[in-house]
């Protein structure tokens, strides 16, 4: 046997093709040669014309190759390999693939050989002008000789092999004992060692040291990872895909389920096989594990970049909120990575775009209108005051092929209020017009180093041992969990740049991963694939939801972007703001996209919210709840004002809010069901403007809903008819109403309040808790609904409560036995108020529900509310 490996030094070949090792094997009987890659991508051979394969020929020869080896046949790619002349007294082989074209030169045993490698995606082919200056390759990480891990018995009856080639279907899992005995025997088997850490993590077991695990066994199965998104009629060649091992749980417990929740782990806990190791078992490497090397493998992150955007087309290309006529402001700013300037963004401008965390003021690196003008010239931008993150992000982007990249921080003049509010204004645009966002997501401030850039950034903890002569590996962490323990995750700005990217490339201290709106791909799992996509793989659904996944409603749904705001507000109001009062702006971008995308107001966002509110849907909008951890403070602006936003805006509010359906009331683990309004019960809304003047506001105005007429028409509470007139209240109040006032005519009453007792998962610990509401009518302290009030409030104590609109019905109420059975819509949605210092206007302080019969009962007045 002959063998040379391909001159990698020489520049002329593609990472891959460096890595190529062309076995020349003589068999004295057969005489035939036999090429091989190494990566088993590709495998010819040949049985040529000629005798002395030592530098003389007869004739070309040209034959198909058919092999006994049934691993070589299982290669997706068939191949053939030609002899012809090149030069006089040398041999040259031509390699060809019949899906694709490509080629390249190499030197075997002193020969020249031309070699035209047929590629499974186009890549650009380098000449001899490019040797010059050679691309930096990111070899496979090497692999270090190690033995068989010793197995316990219960382990060593398993024949993985089989198991991994024929696959056990999960209502045939194999028993491997109790979750305590296999904890016990991690240290002794290299299998239950690697089921014990995938467990763990899963389960956050080492955060909950108190869980009782001692029920909980588990069983082994292997099915398959991937579904191919291909014809039938397809060869069973291409459709072939791996299985995957498999942790079967029973018993597991009710804390761990929502540890698991909490975390964004996954459920299923699995143990990959590495591509090194598929033939082994009768696979090709795709769907199997790959090792994960310290640094990030560039050639890797343009492939996933090359697949997006040559066979994804409009799905990622596009934007589906956006118009034909949207285009980048000519005040936007980029930064030009091969000339370190800070330019005007070139008309059509392709752009790569930085998500990071700032960690703290940066007025040492930041652009200001002092050095803007140094800045703009050409290696004005000086590279020894910019942070980690940001240095290696430039670098990152000149490996990739790109020339400009936008970073808030030097893009913006941070000193000049109104290039800034230009700047934010068109963020929207930024980040849904860039062709890929990088989101630095493994550290805590913009000083921190980009993971897995330069070396030693980065320990991707790849958990993998050898067993029965296969590499298994633990998969590395989903995407979405990755980013949900990050402190990325937790800001506020953070939030709408994921939402509105089109293509994101995340960099974790696991690993990096990339998602667009068709795919997500992962280092550490083979699932990227050209021209045959999976329809499903194992990372396929481990991103993290975006705004750009939503495709553009007709207009009869345009309603139904309230189900995506109020998530979006939930979301973005869990993170945290260095400055509070960017709590609105920082959420703008992506309010903006959803007025344009959904029409609102004719798609004109400035008409369609006001303090982050939507006013078409206000009354929807004001039913917002505090997360029972929410501190009960006013927001306050770095001059100490608190009246920039109204109190019935969740914008005025410090922490996190929700939208949930009435079974909150009753049950404080409920949540996330969205609520409705079954009917309008003001007639006019108001809003006084800048300029003090009272504004009369377009809200949707919903029709009573009911299941039958009479009970429609048997509704106890009367609408407070009437207009309001601006001058007559500016005249009765001696006061200059302040922006941002709501003004609406509607029923007022007081009703006592008490701590509930029977609230289902309620934190005795929290700042706000569930109240009864209570009335004496028809008999002492009767149910008549509930609200969320902070717990400072004393109980019991008297409360006013204005009506806001009708709500839904459910459970738990209200007294059902004293005061009548349940209809739709017999609950008024009411908020308690209180009275501000200037003695007219009052405060939102919490929202609830009564039941519409105890109304009438109580001594209520119809008024003209102010609520500021």
């Amino acid at each position: 046997m002959l063998s040379a490996e391909i001159a990698n030094s020489s520049g002329l070949f593609t990472p891959s093709e460096a890595r190529t090792i062309l076995t020349r094997t003589f068999e004295e009987n057969e005489e035939h040669y036999v090429a091989k890659l190494i990566d088993h991508r590709l495998a010819v051979a040949i049985k040529p014309c000629c005798t002395n394969f030592c530098g003389t020929r007869s004739s070309t020869g040209f034959t198909n190759y058919e092999s006994p080896n049934s691993d070589l046949k299982r290669y997706p790619r068939i191949c053939s390999l030609f002899i012809q002349p090149k030069v006089q007294e040398s041999t040259a082989f031509i390699v060809q693939d019949p899906l694709t074209q490509g080629t390249g030169s190499v030197s075997l045993l002193g020969l020249d050989l031309p070699m035209f490698f047929l590629q499974r995606h186009r890549r650009k082919i380098r000449t001899k002008d490019s040797i010059s200056h050679p691309i930096q390759i990111n070899h496979t990480p090497e692999i270090p000789p190690e033995n068989d891990a010793p197995l316990c018995s219960t382990c060593s009856s398993l024949d993985l092999h089989a198991i991994l080639h024929n696959g056990v279907p999960k209502e045939c899992a194999i028993p491997i004992g109790h979750l305590t005995d296999i904890l016990n025997k991690s240290n002794q088997c290299g299998l239950c060692n690697l089921i014990a850490i995938v467990i763990r993590r899963e389960w956050n077991l080492d955060k909950l040291p108190d869980v009782d695990i001692s029920d909980v066994t588990c069983a082994l199965y292997a099915m398959e990872c991937g579904y191919p998104g291909i014809p039938d009629y397809v060869s069973p060649v291409l459709r072939d895909i791996c299985h995957r091992l498999y942790i079967l749980t029973f018993d597991r417990p009710p804390d761990v389920s929502a540890a698991i929740t909490a975390a964004q782990s996954n459920f299923l806990l699995d143990i990959q096989l590495l591509e090194e190791d598929a033939f082994k078992v009768g696979r090709t490497k795709e769907l199997h594990g790959r090792r994960v090397g310290q640094n990030v493998d560039i050639a890797l992150l343009k492939r996933w970049i090359h697949i997006c955007e040559h066979e994804h087309g409009e799905l990622c290309e596009t934007v589906w909120w956006r118009g034909a006529g949207d285009v980048l402001p000519r005040s936007v700013r980029v930064i030009d990575v091969t000339q370190m300037a800070v330019v005007r963004a070139p008309p059509s401008c392709r752009f790569v775009a930085l998500s990071y965390l700032w960690g703290g003021t940066g007025e040492e690196y930041w652009t200001t209108r002092a050095n803007l003008k140094q800045r703009r010239a050409k290696g004005g931008l000086d590279v020894s005051v910019l942070p980690g993150t940001i240095l290696d992000t430039i670098q990152l982007v000149r490996q990739l092929g790109e020339r400009y990249l936008w970073i808030d921080a030097l893009c913006i003049v941070q000193d000049d209020p109104k290039d800034k509010a230009v700047q934010i204004d068109a963020m929207e645009l930024i980040y849904g017009s860039s062709v890929f966002t990088i989101f630095a997501a493994g550290g805590t401030s913009a000083h921190d180093p980009l993971p897995g850039i330069r070396p030693g950034t980065r320990d991707p903890k790849q958990q993998i041992a050898k067993i029965q002569g296969l590499h298994l590996a633990i998969p590395l962490i989903l995407p979405r969990e990755a980013i949900a323990s990050s402190a990325w995750d937790t800001r506020g700005w953070t939030y709408q740049e994921l939402m509105l990217s089109r293509r994101r490339i995340f960099l974790t201290p696991h690993h990096v991963h990339f998602q667009c709106t068709e795919d997500v791909w992962s280092e550490d799992v083979i699932a990227e694939r050209s021209n045959l996509p999976w329809a499903s793989h194992p990372v396929k659904y481990g991103g993290v939801v975006a705004l750009t996944f939503l495709r553009a409603p007709p207009q009869w749904m345009s309603p139904t972007y309230m189900e995506h705001y109020m998530s979006i507000i939930g979301k973005y109001t869990q993170r945290r703001l260095t400055m509070e009062s960017d709590i609105v702006i920082a959420v703008t971008a992506l309010i903006h996209a959803l007025a344009k995308g959904f029409k609102i107001a004719g798609g004109h966002p400035s008409q369609a919210f006001r303090f982050g509110m939507p006013i078409i849907d206000l009354e929807l909008a004001l039913v917002w709840q505090p997360t029972t951890n929410t501190s009960c403070v006013r927001r306050v602006h770095r001059n100490g004002d608190t009246m920039l936003w109204p109190s019935w805006s969740w914008a005025a509010w410090r922490g996190a809010v929700q939208y949930s359906e009435l079974s909150l009331f009753v049950d404080a683990r409920n949540g996330g069901v969205s609520p409705w309004i079954a009917q309008s019960l003001v007639e006019q809304w108001h809003i006084v403007d800048d300029d003090g003047r009272l504004v009369p506001q377009d809200v949707r105005r919903t029709g009573r809903m009911a299941r039958s007429v009479e009970e429609a028409n048997s509704s106890p509470y009367v609408i407070p008819k009437g207009d309001i007139e601006g001058k007559t209240l500016i005249t009765e109040n001696a006061l200059r109403l302040q922006p941002g006032t709501l003004v609406f005519r509607t029923r007022s009453a007081c009703f006592t309040v008490t701590k509930a007792d029977d609230v289902v998962g309620a934190d005795p610990k929290a700042n706000y808790a569930t109240y009864s509401i209570l009335s004496d009518i028809p008999r002492p302290s009767t149910l008549v609904g509930r609200v969320i009030l902070p717990c400072t409030t004393h109980s019991p104590s008297s409360c006013e409560f204005i009506v806001l609109s009708r709500a839904d019905d459910t459970n738990g109420l209200y007294d059902e036995d004293t005061l009548g059975k349940r209809y739709l819509g017999c609950m008024l949605y009411v908020m308690v108020v209180q009275k501000m210092q200037d003695g007219r206007r009052v405060e939102r302080v919490g929202v609830g529900v009564i039941f519409e019969h105890a109304w009438p009962n109580s001594t209520g007045e119809h008024k003209v509310v102010l609520l500021g």
